[in-house]
């Protein structure tokens, strides 16, 4: 029999593929978290922002902090790909994170592939229900 599933508190250390994403939150590390997430390479973090026009380089501040052991931020925007600002990319060129812009599902899907392969990749993941 499974463990039971915890409820996450806001930040799990380690690398985590995802479980499952929907219903307003995502599944990892056999534990639940209710809204968005930062996935980077020191854990799983939660993340305050519930729609694209919150992505800003503030909201970015934790992703940024780990550039050093970062190439490739996939930005999971919701249910839909939105449009992302010049000065948000040019903010994470800067700072040498590549960027990939797609719904969250298929940038949870292809965080799962990316970090199997131990590539240095993060996820920004907007909850979607």
């Amino acid at each position: 029999m499974a463990p039971p599933e915890r409820q996450h508190d806001g930040f799990v250390p380690g690398r985590h593929p995802i479980d499952a994403y929907g219903g307003g939150g995502f599944r990892f590390a056999e534990m639940s978290h209710r809204g968005s997430i930062l996935a980077l390479p020191s854990g799983v973090h939660a993340w305050d922002v519930t729609e694209p026009a919150g992505i800003t380089p503030e909201s970015l501040g934790s992703l940024v902090a780990e550039a050093g052991e970062i190439d490739l931020l996939l930005l999971g925007t919701g249910l839909e790909i939105v449009f992302v600002p010049d000065s948000l990319r040019r903010f994470l060129k800067d700072s040498g994170i590549g960027l990939d812009v797609m719904q969250t599902g298929a940038a949870a899907r292809t965080y799962n592939i990316l970090m199997a392969e131990n590539r240095k990749v993060a996820a920004a993941l907007i909850a979607v229900s």
